[in-house]
């Protein structure tokens, strides 16, 4: 009985280790400080030592949300899909882009709190429909080069508002993410795929741009778009 005991006790403890959020937002924030730099991610260093992207993927999975508040939630699935992101590609790698693998958005699927869900479905259904706010399209990477830069730091529950604000203006203050010309200024197809998601409240692209833009561009530009480049966001 006293074996018995003891190992359910141990086992409590590693179960609790792994669906607390405190402890995934810490160990995540070390592991997006170690191997991102400037957006992209050490691909070649993880492939290497699998247990590290392993470990917080396995949390992702047994993550338990009961009763915790709404911004633990929006954080947890903001670095939920980004662990879930760079751990496909670390499995699959070495690849030139995340469309190498058949079905990567829309078919393979991850355990993310204990619901079964594709990115997509974790993108729109966690995310997106939840919490209508268009900020997330800066925060969540999708593996390649033209995706918004990934951060080298974990989404925080008390600074998550700050954090997003951060990430929207750093994008859009890039000179190659925001592109202009004379009278004209090319975007991401990420303002064309997700326009509902920045014209909401009747603002147009343009004065959602320009809400986080230092130099503001004039309503009366033309606004185009480039093509992605779906190279993967590798160092």
């Amino acid at each position: 009985m006293k074996k018995l005991l003891s190992l359910l006790v141990f086992v409590s403890s590693i179960t609790f280790g792994q669906t607390s959020p405190s402890t995934f937002f810490k160990e995540a924030d070390a592991f997006f400080n170690k191997y991102v730099m400037d957006g992209r991610v050490d691909y070649k260093s993880l492939k290497g030592n699998m247990t590290s992207i392993d470990g917080l993927y396995a949390q992702v999975s047994n993550m338990n949300l009961t009763g915790v508040d709404e911004s633990v939630k929006k954080a947890f699935y903001l670095n939920a899909y980004n662990v879930s992101v760079i751990r496909q590609v670390t499995k699959y790698y070495p690849l030139k882009s995340p469309l190498d693998k058949s079905g990567f958005f829309d078919q393979v699927k991850h355990q993310v709190a204990g619901e079964s869900l594709t990115l997509n479905a974790l993108e729109i259904k966690k995310v997106i429909l939840p919490y209508k706010d268009a900020r997330i399209h800066f925060a969540l990477a999708c593996a390649a080069v033209s995706c918004p830069k990934l951060a080298s730091f974990a989404y925080q529950p008390a600074t998550l508002d700050k954090q997003l604000d951060d990430r929207a203006k750093l994008a859009i203050n890039d000179n190659s993410f925001i592109r202009l010309q004379s009278k004209k200024v090319e975007v991401s197809q990420i303002f064309k795929w997700y326009e509902r998601d920045f014209t909401i409240g009747g603002n147009t692209v343009m004065s959602f741009i320009n809400k986080y833009r230092n130099d503001k561009i004039p309503e009366a530009y033309a606004l185009g778009y480039y093509e992605y480049d779906w190279n993967l966001n590798e160092l």
